[in-house]
This record gives C-alpha cells, structure tokens and sequence, in this order.
C-alpha cells in the first residue's frame, strides 16, 4: 500500500511536469489512449480481481512503464473512476442495441437489465459501483455515470411524477438494481466439487439449532432471481412510488 502510494506520488509528479518528462506510451498494441488503458485495467480485474490492479501492473499488461499511464489516470482513484466509467460506457453500447422503448415504465425495464448484463459481465467489478460513487461527489462523476442519471430521470419525469417524486423514485430504482446485483453475485458455493447440495454450500458448517432457517432456506438463495425477478421487484417499486400498474 505505501509502494501505491508513493508510485502515485512520483506519477502525479511527473505528469505535472509536462509531456517533456513522460515516459513513451507505445506499448505492444500500440499508441496508447484512454480507451485502451480502461479496456485493458477492466481486463485485468475481469481475470485477477480488484487487488491485481496497480499502475505498475497495468503498465506492464500494456507494455509500457507505469508512469505513463499518468496522463491518463493521474491516480490509482482516477483509474477506480476510469472503471466506473468504462462500465457505464458499456451499458450505452448495449443500450444503443437495443430498439427504443415504447414507455416510460418499459425504457426503465431496458436500462434495469442492461445495467444487470454489464454487472454479470465483470463481477470483481461491481464493488466499484458503491464504493467510488460514496467517495465522488455528483457533479464529479464520470460523464457516462452522469448520463446514466439524466436518462433515468428523464424516464420518471415522463411518468408525472413531481420533482419530490422523482427524486424519491429514482433513490428506489437505484438502491433496488444494485441491491439485487449485489445480492445475486454473493458467492454461496463452498465447494464446487460436491454434487450433493448441501455439501456443496457447506451447509454443515452451519450452527443447525440456530440457523435453522437459513440451512432450509439456502439452496432457494443459491439459485438467481435472473431478470425475472428484477423486473419483477422493480414493477413492485414502481407501483409503490408512482401509483400505477404495469
């Protein structure tokens, strides 16, 4: 941790310097650019999780030295941010896809199961979707972060909703869609080798006298409520928060 930070110290420093100091950014695929620097980080985490990614092993993914990954991220936080943004960026392609919704309720439906796809899609990922947005105030957010907002308010705006309402609703919407990600992405297998169930989620390691539910209940937890049962949750949300039936 206190080589992180010091590799952030001497990059910050030298990308303050101006371009006469930086290292080259040719790396083994070419010129690099920001694209590529995401792509590649959410590579990296993708197949090694969040702990693996450092500038020093970036650069090295790239074929360049760390410090020249500093004009595009000047710190291991900006590329946490970069992440974000290159998931987000992914849902709009996934979106751009997709035919136009006919309602406002079904638009809200799309974005909820894109946002699900691109979730599954980079599970050691995910993390960054709550602990970055606690640490990035709303007008800093990465642009893609930004427009995912606009399009969602602008879907609930369409139903009449005030802007109380709104608001309140789009709280819901969002603690409800990272919830349930969250949820279907906790692991629950402790040993993939076993057929049977409950050795498979090591349910024998579990207190029977007081847990008694949980051991019941955790092959029905084990299974995913899939984008059945997000849709689901969310036209129950809905209903609450904006009075109407889909």
């Amino acid at each position: 941790m206190a080589g992180e930070r010091a590799e952030e110290r001497s990059g910050g420093a030298r990308a303050a310097a101006g371009p006469a100091r930086r290292a080259g950014d040719r790396g083994r695929y070419g010129r690099l650019s920001r694209e590529r620097v995401l792509a590649s980080a959410l590579e990296l985490v993708d197949r090694e999780g969040l702990s693996a990614l450092s500038m020093r092993r970036l650069g090295a993914e790239l074929g360049v030295e760390a410090m020249a990954l500093y004009r595009y991220a000047d710190s291991k936080d900006a590329l946490l941010d970069g992440l974000v943004e290159a998931l987000y960026l992914e849902l709009e392609e996934r979106l751009a896809r997709e035919p136009a919704a006919p309602s406002w309720r079904a638009g809200l439906h799309r974005v909820a199961r894109a946002t699900y796809d691109v979730c599954l899609a980079h599970p050691q990922a995910v993390p960054l979707l709550a602990t970055r947005m606690l640490a990035v105030p709303l007008a800093r957010r990465p642009l893609a972060v930004l427009r995912d907002h606009e399009r969602v308010l602008t879907l609930l705006r369409e139903s009449g909703l005030d802007d109380a309402g709104v608001a309140a609703t789009f709280r819901g919407f969002t603690s409800w869609l990272l919830g349930y990600v969250a949820v279907e992405l906790r692991p629950m297998v402790d040993n993939p080798e076993e057929s049977d169930p409950a050795f498979r989620l090591g349910l024998h390691h579990m207190p029977s006298r007081e847990l008694p539910v949980l051991r019941e209940t955790a092959p029905a937890l084990a299974e995913r409520g899939g984008v059945v049962g997000l849709t689901e949750g969310l036209d129950a949300l809905l209903d609450r928060f904006t009075g109407t039936q889909g």
